[in-house]
């Protein structure tokens, strides 16, 4: 059973063998045992229920928290060819209704649904009346209270199982559960510890980094400069500060979204589909954002605040470097972080014992920001685990070989100042004081006239503001629990006051690109853009970045060695591949063989010129009278590269009747939008014409415009 499970990952998924765990979860599933399985974000959780979904007879249940992730998984599961859908609330009734009919004859192997449709007693009669082999618990830690999103619809699955005559196996999965919830999610469950796998929780594409006392918008401007055009997520606490930077990064230049609960759900859902695909670079977002994503080129998660704990902090941060290739995730440390997030847990509903829990947490995820040992490990024991022998070698603690600066000095001025104004005032007016300033609240409480007034007159205001941050992040300082938090002298300020005990500062931070121009790499980012914009999906639903690194280093010119990239199988072969393959050997100045591509079709296809390039051949058909489907057939392609292999001949000058593709009152309709949002996205395009204009017809008429403009 195992070795046609290793066959049907190659096949459909274009992989040769199982990441680490996914191997002894798939068999453990496969000899009929309910399953627990914890793995990291980005290892490989779907593949451990969606291969022995294809290997069992009936239908596969999978209970998701989010509609985002249903959608992104059933359309990646429809592109390589695996028949699934989902059940949701964004469904109208005649689309649930079909559905459901599809259901009950047997059309599908995968479907995803919210744990909230449990509460339906039609729903759950429905699923008592098919086959079904297997329910997969996504999101597992959700079952437990003592998880970091609780959700109490999940505790509806036991019961809705228990129904079942012939019970279906389970298998539960989760990135992020501490051993307490992992044994609530095995008591709920019904799961015996002896089945559940736990395959590590380290990261080892990403670089964790915790970043005190610096300008949080100075470093994120220079972040962002510095990795232009990759994608980002930057998390905020509230929805307020998720504005204000999106407003700030907007007016720098940089595309941005921004996602929060105070959006409507339209507005949410477009924000979030311009990141999807690729039409803003960096998402600044509450935590509300991201649960579910499956875009697998996030290059690097900032929290621009602290998060409330290490569980939520690991699964926010593992949205970066799904695709397995190096990415970073970096806090930016702020000591009135601490004050924020005990504020939001002292204005929860929640019951005084859990937001002792919660208190407990927070400060676990303080202490995270503080320690010297390497962030990793730090991570990897807080969850269980067992240190490793080595650290990552690649965190901000393993890799920071900064100087350190003497600021004694500045640190006592500092202290001597929040004495001096007998500890009752916020870090704004602390700064204004050693700054000198004049403004009406100074004099008003005569500050003017301490010894301490305008002793860093040399420095900013805003650098004092920054390094009284960094005082605090280093525990000399603290903040009340107040709305309006004051400065207080720690016990550590008093050692350096009274033990004569050094400060010392590293130097500002050195940012650096994530990773390197690859001329290659970006030309193959363009046709996934334009492919993507054609099918309206998500460009890493044609393939990751990391396949496509494994394309620009592999350099494939035939579909054999096309077969040979990390995640291609015969599906994305047959529908992407001519466009990928031509691509590369126009970058490489070679010419395609055409043969082989066509010898690795799984269709028949008549012996061809090898003079005549492939778009003629289909041109050639085409002009023939033979239809779109007919040719695709023919010769094994999709019918959007056929499509392509059309309009890339008509701009060549070759002969075209316009009129086949589009009538005159379609061409006028296109014109006027193209005119008026222009050419870039052909998906706004899409999205602004009536629904039965297709993407073949909007691009003859780009194409016939061209023509017709460059013959004037």
């Amino acid at each position: 059973m195992l070795q046609k499970a290793i066959k049907l990952l190659n096949d459909y998924f274009g992989y040769s063998s199982f990441r680490n765990g996914q191997e002894d979860i798939i068999e453990n599933i496969l000899n009929f045992n309910d399953t627990l399985a914890i793995m990291p974000t980005g290892g490989g959780k779907s593949i451990c229920y969606q291969v022995p979904a294809l290997l069992m007879d009936g239908i596969t249940i999978v209970i998701s928290p989010l509609i985002s992730l249903m959608k992104d998984q059933v359309d990646a599961l429809t592109s390589i060819g695996i028949p699934s859908t989902y059940i949701n609330s964004s469904l109208t009734t005649n689309e649930l209704n079909e559905r459901i009919s599809e259901v009950k004859e047997g059309a599908y192997k995968i479907l995803y649904i919210a744990p909230e449709r449990l509460d339906s007693n039609s729903f759950r009669s429905l699923l008592l009346s098919i086959n079904v082999s297997m329910v997969a618990v996504d999101e597992a830690h959700c079952i437990s209270q003592w998880g970091h999103d609780f959700r109490p619809s999940y505790r509806s699955i036991k019961n809705m199982i228990n129904e079942f005559t012939a019970k279906p196996k389970i298998i539960a999965l989760t990135a992020t559960a501490t051993k307490e919830v992992t044994a609530d999610i095995c008591h709920l469950l019904d799961i015996s510890e002896t089945n559940t796998f736990v395959t590590g929780f380290a990261r080892e594409n990403l670089t964790f980094n915790v970043i005190k006392g610096e300008n949080k918008r100075d470093y994120i401007t220079k972040y962002i400069k510095a990795n232009r055009g990759q994608a980002g997520i930057i998390y905020a606490a509230t929805r307020k500060e998720v504005d204000e930077l999106y407003e700030f990064l907007k007016k720098n230049g940089t595309k941005t979204g921004k996602y929060h609960a105070g959006l409507t759900e339209h507005e949410r859902a477009v924000q979030q589909e311009q990141f999807l695909f690729d039409q803003v670079d960096v998402m600044v977002a509450t935590n509300a954002f991201g649960m579910g994503i499956n875009k697998s080129n996030v290059r690097y998660v900032i929290h621009h605040n602290l998060p409330k704990n290490i569980e939520a902090y690991y699964q926010e941060a593992g949205r970066a470097g799904r695709d397995g290739e190096k990415s970073e995730c970096t806090i930016l440390f702020a000591g009135q972080d601490i004050q924020l997030q005990k504020f939001l847990i002292e204005q929860s509903t929640l019951s005084n014992e859990k937001k002792k829990h919660e208190y407990q947490k927070l400060q676990q995820m303080a202490d995270l920001c503080h320690t010297e040992k390497c962030i990793q490990t730090y991570i990897i024991e807080y969850f269980g685990e067992d240190a490793p022998n080595t650290d990552c070698g690649k965190c901000m603690n393993c890799m920071d070989t900064r100087s350190k600066i003497d600021v004694t000095n500045e640190a006592l001025m500092v202290f001597s100042c929040v004495k001096r104004m007998d500890e009752r005032f916020g870090k704004t007016l602390v700064a204004q004081v050693l700054k000198g300033s004049k403004n009406k609240r100074i004099t008003q409480f005569g500050f003017g006239k301490l010894s301490t007034y305008g002793l860093m007159k040399q420095k900013t205001e805003k650098q004092i503001v920054d390094f009284i941050d960094f005082l605090i992040a280093e525990g000399y300082l603290s903040l009340t629990n107040a709305q309006y938090p004051v400065l207080e002298l720690s016990n550590k300020a008093k050692q350096v006051i009274v033990e004569k005990q050094q400060v010392f500062k590293k130097e500002q931070m050195a940012i650096q690109a994530i990773e390197t121009n690859d001329e290659l790499f970006d030309k193959l980012k363009q046709v996934r853009r334009n492919l993507a914009s054609q099918l309206a999906v998500p460009p890493y639903i044609i393939f990751s970045d990391s396949s496509l690194k494994d394309m620009s280093s592999k350099c494939p010119t035939t579909s054999e060695e096309f077969l040979q990239v990390k995640g291609v199988a015969k599906t994305k072969l047959e529908r992407y591949g001519e466009d990928f393959i031509a691509a590369i050997c126009e970058y490489l100045k070679v010419g395609k063989k055409d043969h082989d591509i066509q010898t690795a079709t799984v269709r028949k296809q008549p012996a061809e010129s090898n003079n005549t390039s492939s778009h003629l051949t289909s041109y050639q058909l085409y002009q023939k009278g033979s239809s779109i489907k007919m040719i695709s057939e023919i010769r094994g392609l999709s019918e959007i590269t056929v499509q392509n292999h059309i309009i890339r001949a008509a701009s060549e000058g070759n002969p075209i009747d316009w009129s086949q593709i589009i009538s005159e009152d379609e061409e006028a309709l296109i014109v006027e939008k193209v005119y008026e949002l222009g050419t870039e996205m052909l998906k706004s395009l899409k999205d602004a014409l009536p629904e039965e204009i297709n993407y073949f017809q909007i691009k003859a008429v780009i194409c016939k415009l061209t023509l017709e403009s460059v013959n004037q």
